[in-house]
């Protein structure tokens, strides 16, 4: 690929460039020391992906990814020295068309090397969309002995990727308190970064909301946000599991692995909404819950961020609906399912 740096910091310029020099699968098409120079670079030479910065004087990195998705967009990624002490700023530009977050490499940790090339494939993949379509996984039922507790019969499902945090933020502003229904979040991002995620959420609404943790029980008046290693399935006994065999997707967590496992093993109502990112995400898996006989919707073009998910899905979508309109819409739901 084609790669843009953004990094005021003439260091961290040059590990990033001496990491990416070490492959030969990318090239570096120019630096920036500050926005808005790398919003002229952009318009002048547009890359296949930004490596963003956060804070830099003048215009931050939420600005300028901000204006860069406005006026020539292209995929770009936060990468930030420190991830945890930058978390907001970092989902407020994913808000924004970010894809993701990854910390900053150093020359002197071969690990912290590896794992930011790892996280320029899978992005490499979501921009190209070369990945092989997601395959239906075998539903494996539970024990005929499986108990539990009282467990939600309503279930509104959520996926999104760049764009997300701030889209997912306003729904949840804009919710009733969660009494009847439990909401599930699919959000593409870096595992490691999944908790801060979703502190960060909480602050938007009253209802509790969790990271979910192996075999969680989908409980009423509960929200929960998928974010550990592997892709996260519905299954028997309205509990949520994580598959360690589907691992090597270039969406993680999979919108289309969960919605798809909703459509084989879900038995009571559900919502399945598919909101702005880039790539083809959760068309599949929609199409799945559409054929299996449940609500589906997709945001609209002019309310997303990125519309390259909204859009794939749209054609197995019963509703298309803008942001400020889909809160609202699973409010009225749930009201009225029985």
């Amino acid at each position: 690929m084609k790669i843009g740096i953004v990094n005021d910091t003439e260091m961290a310029t040059h590990a990033i460039t001496a990491t990416l020099n070490s492959t030969r699968q990318h090239s570096v098409l120019w630096t920036a020391k500050n926005g808005h120079e790398a919003i002229r670079l952009c318009q002048e030479n547009t890359p296949d992906l930004v490596l963003m910065d956060l804070v830099m004087p003048g215009m931050n990195g939420v600005e300028t990814t901000r204006e860069i998705m406005r006026s020539s967009p292209t995929g770009i990624l936060i990468v930030t020295a420190s991830v945890r002490g930058n978390c907001g700023l970092a989902f407020d530009a994913m808000g924004v068309g970010a894809l993701d977050v990854i910390a900053t490499p150093t020359l002197a940790s071969n690990a912290g090397r590896r794992e930011f090339l790892a996280k320029i494939s899978q992005v490499g993949a979501i921009l190209t969309d070369q990945q092989q379509p997601v395959a239906p996984t075998p539903h494996r039922p539970d024990s005929p002995a499986c108990t539990t507790p009282r467990t939600s019969e309503i279930l509104v499902a959520i996926g999104c990727s760049a764009g997300g945090p701030a889209a997912i933020a306003q729904i949840l502003a804009t919710l009733t308190p969660m009494e009847r229904a439990a909401v599930v979040i699919i959000q593409h991002i870096d595992a490691r970064f999944a908790e801060d995620l979703a502190h960060w959420l909480q602050a938007f609404t009253s209802t509790p909301l969790k990271l979910v943790t192996e075999g969680d029980y989908i409980i009423p008046g509960q929200i929960f946000l998928a974010g550990k290693d592997g892709h996260m399935e519905a299954h028997g006994c309205s509990r949520l599991r994580y598959d360690p065999n589907l691992r090597g997707l270039a969406y993680q967590p999979s919108v289309d692995v969960f919605f798809e496992s909703i459509a084989r093993n879900w038995k009571g109502r559900a919502m399945g909404i598919v909101l702005t990112g880039m790539g083809r995400d959760g068309a599949t898996g929609l199409h799945a819950m559409r054929d299996a006989g449940f609500l589906t919707i997709a945001q609209d073009e002019s309310s997303s961020a990125l519309f390259g998910m909204p859009k794939a899905a749209s054609p197995f979508a019963a509703e298309i609906l803008p942001l400020s309109s889909i809160a609202q819409r699973i409010n009225q739901w749930i009201r009225t399912s029985k």
